[in-house]
């Protein structure tokens, strides 16, 4: 078919052409910037709402924390750990006499028996007396407690012995003083003797 238009209708025809192409891409471009909008403005109100409903459980948790009293709570278990600390420290350095003293009596040699006992508290020892036939059995009495393989004292030092006639007990005339450490193993020690665990 021959196109008999002037050519400036022609030319105009064109341009409408174009035109009308133009405004349908214009119109798409449009679309998608109010699609991309709409998407962006959802993603802003759904960040909102999430970052408020957050702060929101987050308030929700520190009230009830604060209604149960939690840091009292955790207060009151460190008071008791402490407790239970001063407790073990106090019954490890607690001493069942009664079997002390009768394993004592079992060390003391053949000649010689124990007068007394006087418990020195801030050095965690004992002073102990006892008496002796003589001067040798009383030296006896410091070696005996002084075994390691008795467990009963890490240390027992001689303080003084007096051996004399004027002496109270004239059938045991020697008197020893001596001081003695526990040692750490001892098994008279409350601790140590499982008393704990029955």
């Amino acid at each position: 078919m021959i196109n008999l238009l002037p050519p400036d209708v022609k030319k105009e025809y064109r341009y409408a052409k174009i035109n009308v192409t133009l405004r349908n891409w214009i119109l798409i471009c449009l679309i998608a910037l109010v699609g991309l909008g709409a998407i962006a403005t959802y993603g802003m109100v759904s960040l909102k709402q999430s970052t408020r409903h957050n702060n929101a459980e987050i308030v929700a948790a520190q009230n009830t924390l604060q209604k149960e009293k939690f840091s009292q709570v955790e207060q009151q278990v460190q008071d008791f750990s402490n407790s239970f600390q001063l407790v073990v420290k106090v019954l490890s350095q607690e001493i069942l006499f009664s079997k002390l003293i009768s394993q004592m009596g079992a060390a003391m040699p053949k000649n010689a028996y124990l007068n007394g006992i006087k418990i020195d508290l801030p050095q965690g020892g004992l002073n102990i007396s006892a008496n002796a036939v003589d001067f040798k059995s009383a030296t006896q009495v410091q070696v005996n407690l002084a075994d390691p393989n008795s467990k009963l004292f890490s240390k027992v030092d001689i303080v003084n012995i007096t051996c004399g006639l004027d002496s109270v007990d004239k059938n045991y005339p020697c008197n020893i003083n001596m001081r003695a450490l526990f040692s750490t193993d001892n098994p008279f020690l409350f601790i140590n003797s499982g008393a704990i665990t029955k």
